[in-house]
């Protein structure tokens, strides 16, 4: 497939772009493992980010009964025209997704799953877009470099685990479905990738106030060196006395850093700095 893809590229005059991050897959049986895993099935509407030179769209149209995919790279309009040829329940914008307003694209699509092989220097700023803006979206499988996928989906006390971990757990659960080495991209990437999904389910933790909560991770992640204690005082500019009696009547210790944390633990920690601040 890698000589398919090369030779369409080729006759397309098309040129890879180190500012995009371009790494197509080339392997059909991951292809096809991707759209089964991700649980594209007939009725689904997927949304593409990336979709390149067009192996993931077209094993995503032949599944679901709508594929709207996104591409910033202009350049690959010819190359996309041969690739997804005869299809016509695929749709190709090209424009990039992060400048997007996710309520208006949002406004024209039923709820829908987000399938992609994402350039890699977008991975971070495009998944938070989801958590933080989408009301729609069902859920999320998408490639990431390996060390992305283990931060992403780490538990309290691991050393992967941080900030955007516990965030994203307030809206999703995030799972690695599959681990995919550099072997199947083309060009090849410098490291290996993982497949994560994210499944989205608002009110899978109880919060009071959600932006609170997003408040309350960032300032216990302001620096790993300090406690959350710490952390807290400096976050939100609170006396001592009531930043240690807030994480005593929460059970937690006060030596206890940002990282050893639950996602649950810090909803609780938000909702009495709620209380706390607005009394």
């Amino acid at each position: 497939m890698e000589r398919e893809i090369s030779a369409t590229l080729s006759q397309c005059g098309f040129s890879f772009k180190k500012k995009y991050g371009q790494n197509f897959i080339t392997d059909k049986n991951l292809l096809s493992a991707i759209v089964s895993l991700a649980g594209v099935e007939k009725g689904d509407c997927v949304l593409e980010i990336g979709c390149g030179a067009g192996t993931l769209t077209r094993e995503l149209a032949a599944r679901a009964d709508r594929v709207l995919a996104y591409e910033v790279d202009t350049q690959l309009s010819r190359v996309l025209e041969t690739t997804l040829s005869g299809l016509d329940n695929v749709q190709v914008v090209f424009a990039d997704f992060l400048k997007t307003d996710i309520g208006e694209t949002e406004k024209k699509l039923p709820p829908y799953k987000v399938v992609a092989n994402l350039p890699y220097y977008i991975t971070s700023p495009l998944i938070m877009k989801f958590v933080e803006q989408s009301a729609k979206c069902l859920s999320m499988c998408v490639m990431v470099q390996e060390e992305v996928a283990l931060r992403l989906c780490a538990q309290a006390g691991e050393a992967e685990y941080g900030a955007i971990t516990a965030q994203i757990a307030l809206r999703g659960g995030c799972r690695i479905l599959k681990k995919v080495p550099r072997t199947v991209f083309y060009p090849r990437p410098n490291v290996d990738s993982a497949l994560v999904q994210i499944t989205f389910a608002d009110g899978r933790i109880a919060v009071k106030d959600a932006a609170m909560y997003k408040k309350v991770v960032r300032a216990a992640f302001l620096s790993r060196r300090k406690t959350l204690e710490n952390n807290l005082i400096a976050g939100f500019s609170l006396p001592r006395a009531d930043v240690k009696a807030l994480l005593k009547s929460a059970g937690i210790p006060p030596e206890a850093r940002g990282e050893t944390i639950s996602p649950e633990v810090f909803a609780v920690i938000a909702d009495k700095l709620t209380q706390l601040i607005c009394t």
